[in-house]
């Protein structure tokens, strides 16, 4: 079975991480945008076989919004 959970992703001078917001404490990094995506895929995928079905539903079923928004700075 498949299920969709968000992930972002932030570059910064040592290469990116990436985490997931639905399922805490789950992250990585990566050298490159394809190793990054690499890894919190795995990663996900077994933090998810530590979950219970019940438990998986609840994490998957979260509304996680994203926008962009412009502030001045002074």
């Amino acid at each position: 079975m498949s299920q969709k959970v968000s992930v972002v992703i932030e570059k910064d001078e040592h290469g990116y991480y990436a985490y997931c917001p639905e399922l805490e404490g789950c992250q990585t990094q990566g050298g490159s945008l394809d190793e990054v995506m690499v890894n919190i895929k795995e990663a996900i995928e077994l933090y998810m076989e530590t979950l219970s079905p019940e438990e998986i539903k609840e994490a998957t079923s979260k509304e996680i919004l994203t926008t962009t928004l412009e502030v001045q700075v002074a």
